[in-house]
């Protein structure tokens, strides 16, 4: 998810200043064991260079090169790039992995109407759909917003696996994040970085200019936070402060959001809800991770916000948190 959402932005940045030279590889399938997978993306212009990996480095060049062929010539490339032949293992030019990507090149200025969707995507809210066909037909559609295009296959080639590929790329998920501290000015980049939408709440001047480094800043209460988070998949409760994570908490505990976490030790958290109505605790009880983040080891906003940015990463790739 982080490498699309920046792959995606850069897309929309290169289609709104008419960057004729960018072109836009897709991940459409892989095979075996591969850095990425299907709807992995990197862009590659002529003037603004790469944004997005497709592999650890060495697989970029030869991408490169097809990418902006791709879109000098206006044409839709199919790329296969197989890395799984021992001969090339024993012989010392392996590439280390053992796969097979088969990838979309796609010229970014062919594609009319994209910055609509891009646009649309990046609000949140719906998936981005991709097909490619074979023939040279792609599609994609955000919502009610459908583009098609007839494109020219380039000549040379590799002829596609199958007829025709469907991608859903879905929005990025949103945090909220319930007041700022020693620990936001690097955890929100670095959710930012792992394709998280950042809302930071904050009230308090103090920590008010920690609110430039988030996609969304609101200057409301805990409660008034809590109100707007429909839409968010986790939120953090993060004040430093007892009686505005007392408020948040409140709040939040009202809400669907499925993920909750509480900064600070277990002791805090049992002292909070010491001063919860015993429903309040109930609704909190099997969504609040408390203490927020992994036990990584370390002490201070360093180690506290890289714990918190490993356990959301894990949240989002589904794994155990």
């Amino acid at each position: 998810m982080s490498s699309q959402r920046k792959v995606l932005e850069a897309a929309l940045r290169a289609v709104a200043t008419g960057d004729a030279g960018a072109g836009l590889a897709v991940v459409v399938d892989t095979e075996g064991s591969t850095y990425v997978h299907a709807g992995a993306m990197a862009l590659f212009s002529a003037r603004d260079g790469q944004t997005g990996w497709l592999s650890g480095g060495c697989l970029e060049p030869d991408i490169q090169r097809r990418a902006l062929a791709a879109a000098d010539a206006g044409a839709l490339d199919w790329m296969d790039i197989d890395t799984r032949d021992d001969e090339d293992l024993l012989s010392g030019s392996a590439v280390g992995c053992r796969g097979r990507l088969h990838l979309a090149l796609l010229p970014l200025a062919r594609l009319a109407g994209l910055a609509a969707l891009l646009e649309d995507w990046q609000r949140g809210g719906e998936t981005l759909h991709w097909s490619f066909d074979a023939g040279g037909e792609v599609r994609a559609g955000v919502g009610a917003r459908q583009a098609h295009w007839r494109l020219s296959v380039a000549a040379g080639a590799e002829a596609p696996q199958r007829p025709a590929y469907a991608l859903a790329i879905r929005p990025a998920p949103k945090v909220l994040i319930c007041g700022a501290g020693p620990e936001t000015p690097l955890l929100v980049p670095w959710l930012r970085e792992l394709g998280w939408r950042v809302t930071l709440a904050e009230r308090r001047p103090r920590w008010r200019p920690h609110a430039a480094l988030a996609d969304l800043a609101w200057d409301v209460s805990p409660t008034d936070a809590a109100a707007r988070a429909d839409g968010h998949a986790a939120a953090l409760v993060m004040h430093h402060h007892f009686e505005l994570d007392r408020e948040a908490l409140a709040a939040l505990a009202e809400t669907e959001l499925p993920f909750i976490g509480l900064l600070g030790p277990g002791r805090r958290r049992d002292d909070l809800f010491k001063v919860l109505p015993a429903p309040t605790r109930e609704r909190l009880r099997h969504r609040l991770r408390s203490p927020i983040g992994l036990r990584l080891g370390g002490q201070g906003p360093e180690a506290i916000a890289l714990s918190i940015a490993a356990q959301l990463q894990a949240v989002l790739a589904g794994e155990p948190a």
